[in-house]
C-alpha cells in the first residue's frame, strides 16, 4: 500500500511509515514555505507600498518638517491609502504615518505638511 503514496512536493514515492507525505526534509520545508508564501502574498504587498511610502517621506523631509504639494507625492507613487498608524491634535488635525515619517493634507491648495514624528506623540 505504500508504493502508491507520492510526496506531495516532488511527486515521488514515499518509503517508510504509511502517514508519511514527504520523502524528506527538503521537500517538506519547500511545500511549507510555497504555502506560506501564497498565504502572505498581501502581506508582503502591504508592506512594500508602506516600505515605498515611507522612503519617499524620508527623502523628502530631511529636516523634519516640510510642506510640499500633493502632487508632487503622487508623481513619485505614494499611495495614500496605505499607512501605519494615525495622531490626532487637540484641534482635531489627523497626521497619518508610515512608520516615523508623517503628513498632514492641507486643504489650502492641495499642499501637505510633512513631519517626523514626535516623543509626544506616541501612545
Amino acid at each position: 500500500m505504500s508504493d502508491n503514496i507520492l510526496c506531495k512536493q516532488c511527486g515521488e514515492k514515499i518509503v517508510g511509515r504509511l502517514d508519511k507525505k514527504f520523502c524528506d526534509d527538503l521537500c517538506r520545508n519547500s511545500y511549507n514555505n510555497k504555502i506560506k508564501r501564497e498565504n502572505e502574498k498581501q502581506i508582503i504587498e502591504i508592506n512594500r507600498i508602506l516600505r515605498r511610502n515611507r522612503k519617499i517621506l524620508k527623502q523628502l523631509n530631511p529636516e523634519g518638517k516640510t510642506t510640499i504639494r500633493k502632487e508632487y507625492l503622487e508623481k513619485l507613487n505614494f499611495d495614500f491609502k496605505f499607512h501605519t498608524h494615525t495622531y490626532t491634535t487637540s484641534l482635531g488635525n489627523t497626521y497619518k504615518f508610515c512608520y516615523e515619517y508623517g503628513y498632514l493634507l492641507l486643504d489650502v491648495d492641495k499642499k501637505i505638511l510633512l513631519i517626523n514624528e514626535q516623543s509626544y506623540m506616541k501612545k
